[in-house]
């Protein structure tokens, strides 16, 4: 049995990528790598990441586009800059206050 990894980063925070000019709003956590091999294998060996350690599911942009990112904890650094994100899909599961925090919507019962 191995030891219980703790995520570093929490459901909506905001995160920068540590190599690439990105970054994002954590919307889920995967203990560990959760992805498909072909995912892992297709990024460059003396980049890819440990599969042992919590992965990010991001809301993510970068200053041309937005798109869905899955990203490694040790890649991850917190973003301090309060910079507003402007991806579509984020106000639909969160809301951000005047000081850039977000939380996690409340969810309605059906």
């Amino acid at each position: 049995m191995g030891s219980i990894r703790h995520a570093k980063f929490a459901i909506g925070q905001v995160v920068r990528h540590r190599i690439y000019p990105f970054r994002g709003l954590i919307f889920d956590i995967d203990p560990e790598f959760a992805n498909t091999e072909e995912w892992w294998l297709s990024i460059p060996e003396d980049v890819r990441p440990r599969k042992d350690q919590p992965f990010y599911h991001l809301y993510a942009e970068n200053d041309e586009t937005t798109y869905l990112a899955y990203v490694s904890e040790q890649n991850l650094l917190l973003d301090e800059t309060s910079a507003p994100l402007r991806h579509p899909d984020i106000s639909d599961r969160f809301i951000s206050d005047a000081g850039g925090t977000y939380r996690l919507r409340p969810r309605s019962a059906n």
